[in-house]
């Protein structure tokens, strides 16, 4: 699912005949590994998104917003000095690569026409984006340094002359016949055909590595020592007719989608026969096809790397937590046997005529027990008969009192693992960064993290929203995200004869169903109590159990932590927690 050589070529193609000759207007840096470029194009503006994100490197237009940090970081500045203004001269993709040159004519402070070269490179974890003097081949700047304690085979810092990344393999648009594809293919070679195909060209991947062989009726798997002269002309004829596409710039864009769990498979832009049997998308331009692919997967992978400290920081405490609360478990249970104590020192007391001082044991009768068996006592021979028995009595008041305290303690523990297994609950039902920052503007006032020091201030960011759905009979649902929205919704949103839920004995999101003096009906009742469950830590689970009440039964818990709550009058449900469930009921704008 990585771009490869021929989703390049389409992307160049539609640059070159939207960009080039028009100017630069704005330059953003939403993200560390993201460049935002405003070109003004056929009398519009156009946002040309360039990314080297490790999983997900492209470049296309893009309809997309993103907030830009408040001080543009040192990369943006560089390019907004040497760029703003320029003029987008060329764009092109040197030797089948996953690289786009953006070639850019501008004017320095003397007014001196320059030539720079923006170079992006999509090569997964390796993927760039380069500032170079075209002129002097110079590296001006880069998104990302490489030094040579990260690569021996290539750096990238300024000053130093811009290289191509290494690479041994061969531009397929070079073949011209079957002679050629056995000169690279070596035929005494058991690797697999599409392997080979890959692992020899620039620029195609194992999705047209396969697809090449599907053409020529070749299993992809066969090893190459096993085809025949035929076989290979065939090869080679497939391989070709893809590549005409490419030189004829016939492209189409297209996304390969299992309609079954509504997960995309792939992308192309050629037609894929060997995956025909899944639902086929078809979109006008190749930037239209990948905003629409990348955005949802790269947005989630990046809330995703933006909350790993906060997960990691919860799931250090919850492991303390758990612990203690075994130890505290095993200090009660150990405490339950202080009555035992309370019994040595009764029969000590009773017996003391007949215990000889100095002695470190002694039986006597247990009256305590219904078959007055002897039992043997140990004793601290340092002490009296009499002060043995006080200290047994010691023991027995110290363990009365422990289970007062431990009791306490593990109260203290198990309220502490409800609400921060809530709030690992809440990181994974983050949707936005907004979500995210509310959770750990939360972890901040409640000490569980330290505020960063070297945070800027910024300006005041508008508050996340909940979510909203309508049920299939058009009743308004309500659900909160994290433990503000949960509060939110519940004491702010509902009334007091609203029904509220949430999932039984699990942490999970608060969810409301605003009659408006209706009648609860049992569609909207089980609709939002898939969504309660849908939306906890029972996720994807089935016959999850919904408790719901009418909101005047919730009642916040004194002193308690933010959306802890107590509720009392309810009634159970059970329903279904998997995505299929939650997929018929309409998602709406929140208020």
């Amino acid at each position: 699912m990585a771009l490869d050589g021929l989703t390049v070529s389409a992307i160049v193609d539609e640059l070159s005949q939207l960009v080039s000759n028009n100017r630069i207007e704005k330059i953003y840096q939403p993200e560390k590994d993201e460049i935002l470029i405003i070109i003004r194009s056929k009398g519009s503006n156009r946002k040309l998104l360039l990314s080297c994100h490790s999983n997900y490197p492209r470049a296309h237009f893009t309809t997309l917003s993103k907030e830009n940090p408040v001080t543009p970081p040192s990369f943006c500045m560089l390019l907004r000095k040497n760029l703003t203004g320029g003029r987008i001269i060329s764009v092109t993709q040197p030797n089948f690569e996953r690289i786009i040159n953006l070639e850019i004519e501008t004017y320095d402070e003397l007014n001196i026409k320059k030539s720079k070269m923006l170079i992006i490179e999509m090569m997964g974890k390796h993927s760039n984006i380069i500032l170079v003097d075209n002129e002097t081949k110079k590296i001006i700047e880069s998104i990302k340094r490489i030094s040579f304690d990260m690569s021996r085979f290539r750096q990238v810092l300024p000053g130093l002359t811009y290289e191509m990344p290494p690479n041994n393999k061969n531009n397929p648009l070079s073949l011209s016949n079957t002679d050629d594809l056995t000169d690279i293919i070596d035929r005494k070679t058991t690797i697999q055909i599409y392997k080979a195909l890959y692992s020899h060209f620039t620029g195609i991947s194992p999705l047209i590595a396969k697809e090449i062989c599907h053409n020529a009726s070749i299993d992809f798997e066969t090893p190459i020592n096993k085809l025949d002269d035929l076989e290979i002309r065939d090869l080679f004829f497939s391989l070709s007719s893809i590549l005409t596409i490419v030189s004829s710039k016939k492209f189409e864009h297209l996304i390969f989608q299992d309609v079954s769990n509504k997960k995309y498979i792939d992308f192309s832009v050629i037609p894929i026969k060997h995956l025909s049997h899944y639902t086929i998308t078809e979109f006008d331009s190749i930037s239209e096809l990948l905003d629409n692919y990348y955005s949802v997967n790269d947005h989630m992978q990046r809330i995703k790397q933006k909350s790993q400290t906060l997960r990691k920081n919860i799931n250090t405490k919850l492991d303390r937590l758990y612990n203690k609360l075994i130890n505290l478990k095993r200090d009660y249970d150990k405490a339950l046997k202080g009555d035992h104590f309370k019994i040595l020192g009764d029969l000590i007391t009773a017996n003391l005529y007949q215990i000889k001082s100095g002695e470190s044991s002694t039986k006597v009768t247990n009256f305590y027990s219904s078959t007055q068996e002897n039992i043997e006592i140990k004793l601290d021979k340092r002490y009296s008969p009499s002060k043995n028995a006080q200290n047994y009595y010691k023991k027995y008041t110290k363990s009365k009192n422990a289970l007062v305290e431990v009791a306490k303690q593990v109260k203290v523990a198990e309220s502490e693992i409800r609400y921060l297994e809530q709030i690992q609950n809440s990181i994974e039902q983050c949707t936005t960064l907004q979500d995210l920052e509310e959770i750990y503007t939360e972890l901040v006032d409640g000490g569980y993290v330290k505020e960063k020091s070297n945070k800027k201030k910024q300006h005041h960011k508008k508050n996340s929203s909940f979510l909203s759905f309508k049920s299939t009979d058009n009743f308004k649902i309500l659900v909160g995200k994290n433990n503000k929205q949960n509060e939110e919704i519940t004491f702010k949103h509902a009334n007091k004869t609203d029904i509220w839920l949430h999932v039984k004995d699990l942490p999970g999101s608060h969810v409301i169903v605003q009659l408006d003096e209706r009648q609860l009906s049992e569609v909207a009742l089980t609709e939002a109590a898939s969504l309660a469950a849908f939306y906890s830590k029972a996720r994807n689970s089935s016959k999850v159990a919904v408790d719901y009440t009418t909101r005047k039964n919730v009642r916040k818990q004194k002193g308690g932590k933010p959306g802890m709550v107590f509720y009392d009058h309810y009634s159970t449900i059970l329903v279904d927690a998997f995505e299929k469930d939650i997929q018929k009921i309409e998602k709406t704008s929140s208020d």
